[in-house]
């Protein structure tokens, strides 16, 4: 495989990118157009990522056709968009073939598979977090809600498409939630729970890409989880989101370097887990300074869109250093490389299915998406979407589009998005009408 060292990557790279949605979509677009990379693959891609490069048909958990695709195609880097292929151990078996993968082994991305392992980990290093109560038996999690004052966070243990955690207002709501988790709302992913205290403050998304050991600090993001405007409704994979989120200053973010990712880093290092690849740490800005709401093996989804759009560098040095090693050593010059001293803020505003969070509807056409395009500074990128047997763009997702816009100015960004999304003609679809209004409000 490929090193990267100090002075130059002396042969063009083929990249290979497994996953579908928008995150896998932003990495794609970004990724091609550095003039380091000659090909890139994704497996199984969507129609967005079919215009960047050959896409093959598989299923990114199916550890017998990645490894394949993996050794039919030679890829000098594979980075690994999705938790469910970290989840079913892909970035170790693909290591285990001698390839560089961007992306955290099966044991590291407990942090993100297993909340209560997360949670767990966070005391073992001192890490601020809610104060919490892990599990199994649920006459014991409905003695322990007892024991709690509302608002009560109640999350699934394991993955559960971003809609695994519900903050109930009150006991009963608390206690009919917990019952329906733990017999059988998200299948194996709720048999265990975490009950949470209900921390006060503000939420961000802060993205660190590393070696194990070294740290590149990405603008920090704020997404809107809720489905509906102003924040109501139930919780989604992600309505829309901007960066740089002011409520993270200069104090609050050397906070969340000292007192969360370090110790997290060092911790894991020492336990023989090193992290490799993109720590998502969402973090709730409180009085008391910043603590982990939760830990994400991958880029956000659609925060990535956001950072993707707006570094005006190359991601590619990074991200194979974070995968070989080396990061202390180069960081500096990494972080010219991507442009991140100059990031352009900007927005992106998801187009949901109807339906969605619930049963969303497919297979409802959808045009315009090259109109919205072809604004100066807007790209669309594509998260749930297919092509028909009339070679018409579909939804196929819940969550469909990405309508991403940067401008050096955060609310003209917000705006232009928006006008993306006037020019999309999509009956079968909907979105926020209020992403970015804390810093238009």
């Amino acid at each position: 495989m490929i090193k990267l060292s100090a002075k130059s990557i002396t042969q063009l790279m083929k990249i290979l990118i497994f996953g579908s949605g928008g995150r896998e979509h932003a990495l794609a677009w970004k990724i091609a157009q550095s003039p380091l990379v000659d090909e890139v693959y994704s497996a199984p891609g969507n129609p967005g990522m079919d215009k960047i490069g050959p896409c093959f048909e598989l299923d990114p958990t199916d550890l017998k056709a990645v490894q394949e695709l993996a050794l039919q195609l030679m890829p000098d880097l594979i980075i690994i968009g999705p938790e469910a292929p970290l989840a079913a151990g892909a970035s170790d078996a693909l290591r285990a073939r001698g390839f560089d993968v961007f992306a955290p082994s099966q044991a590291a991305a407990k942090l993100e598979t297993s909340k209560g392992f997360a949670k767990d980990l966070m005391e073992k290093y001192g890490v601020p977090t809610a104060a919490y109560g892990r599990f199994d038996d649920l006459t014991k999690a409905l003695e322990f809600l007892e024991t709690m004052e509302a608002p009560y966070v109640i999350k699934a243990d394991g993955l559960a498409a971003g809609k695994g955690v519900v903050i109930a207002e009150n006991l009963e709501d608390a206690e009919n939630t917990v019952e329906e988790m733990m017999t059988g709302k998200f299948g194996d992913a709720s048999s265990e729970i975490v009950i949470e205290e209900f921390m006060e403050g503000e939420e961000a998304s802060v993205f660190v890409m590393t070696d194990g050991e070294g740290a590149i600090y990405l603008p920090v993001a704020q997404d809107h989880k809720r489905v509906g405007d102003g924040d109501t409704g139930p919780n989604t994979g992600g309505m829309g989101a901007y960066a740089p989120a002011p409520v993270v200053d200069a104090r609050t973010m050397e906070l969340v370097q000292t007192t969360i990712v370090e110790p997290m880093l060092s911790g894991m290092a020492e336990d023989g887990m090193p992290y490799q690849g993109v720590l998502y740490v969402g973090i709730m800005v409180t009085e008391q300074g910043p603590k982990v709401v939760e830990f994400n093996a991958r880029f956000g989804d659609p925060e990535c869109q956001v950072l993707m759009a707006g570094l005006p560098g190359d991601i590619v040095p990074a991200l194979l250093v974070c995968a070989t090693g080396g990061l202390a050593g180069s960081h500096a010059g990494l972080c010219e490389m991507m442009g991140l001293s100059d990031f352009r803020p900007g927005a992106v505003v998801v187009m949901a299915a109807n339906g969605y969070p619930g049963t969303a509807e497919k297979g409802t056409v959808i045009n315009g998406v090259d109109k919205a395009d072809a604004i100066d500074g807007v790209t669309v990128f594509h998260a749930g979407t297919d092509i028909n047997e009339q070679k018409e763009l579909v939804a196929a997702g819940g969550r469909v589009l990405g309508v991403t816009a940067t401008d050096a100015d955060l609310k003209v960004a917000i705006s232009k998005a928006y006008e993306a999304v006037e020019l999309i003609d999509w009956p079968g679809g909907f979105c926020r009408t209020d992403i970015g209004y804390r810093v238009t409000r």
